[in-house]
């Protein structure tokens, strides 16, 4: 089984991004009109294709791409000055491909987060479920996973990234397509 169960004291850091190969949300098709009614105030958040060079996350070099994506994001009110909240749902499958060997895996991080992002450029995130994390550096050691349960993710503004919560599963989606 390629699935750990990571307990994380509450308060240590871990660091993990929402389409988190590249640091960047990943962006695909936008969501259809059904899945945000008109003046729900949600609004489509697409994700867009990323590559990470061989090493930088796992041995080779890595492609994702969104194969499902009705992620929504909502504006919330900021919680301090120089602080923007927002919010995120929704289906977002991303297909993680070995661009060396072809293998691929199809990631479901359906999960949902309200996202504090400072304008030093530092990221607080508040999940719940899964989403999918590239880690460079941080308290989980480098690669590409899929982290799930209910915890938190603080990005630094170099980016830095730590995972927090009482019990974090974590997968390695290097392992799945090496």
């Amino acid at each position: 089984m390629r699935s750990t169960i990571v307990p994380v004291a509450l308060g240590t850091a871990c660091m993990a991004v929402m389409t988190l190969g590249t640091g960047h949300a990943v962006a695909a098709a936008p969501a259809t009109a059904t899945a945000t009614p008109q003046g729900s105030g949600w609004e489509p958040a697409p994700s867009a294709p990323w590559d990470v060079a061989a090493g930088e996350r796992c041995a080779f070099a890595l492609h994702g791409e969104p194969i499902v994506d009705e992620v929504v994001r909502r504006e919330l009110p900021p919680p301090a000055e120089g602080v923007t909240r927002s919010a995120y749902k929704g289906d977002l499958v991303v297909r993680v491909t070995n661009k060396e060997t072809g293998a691929h895996y199809d990631a479901d991080v359906s999960g949902s987060a309200v996202v504090d992002v400072h304008a030093s450029g530092a990221q607080f995130w508040r999940v719940v479920g899964p989403v999918l994390v590239g880690v460079g550096d941080g308290n989980l050691g480098k690669g590409m996973y899929v982290v799930d349960g209910v915890y938190t993710i603080g990005i630094s503004p170099t980016g830095s990234k730590t995972v927090t919560g009482p019990v974090v599963a974590t997968d390695s989606v290097c392992d799945r397509i090496d």
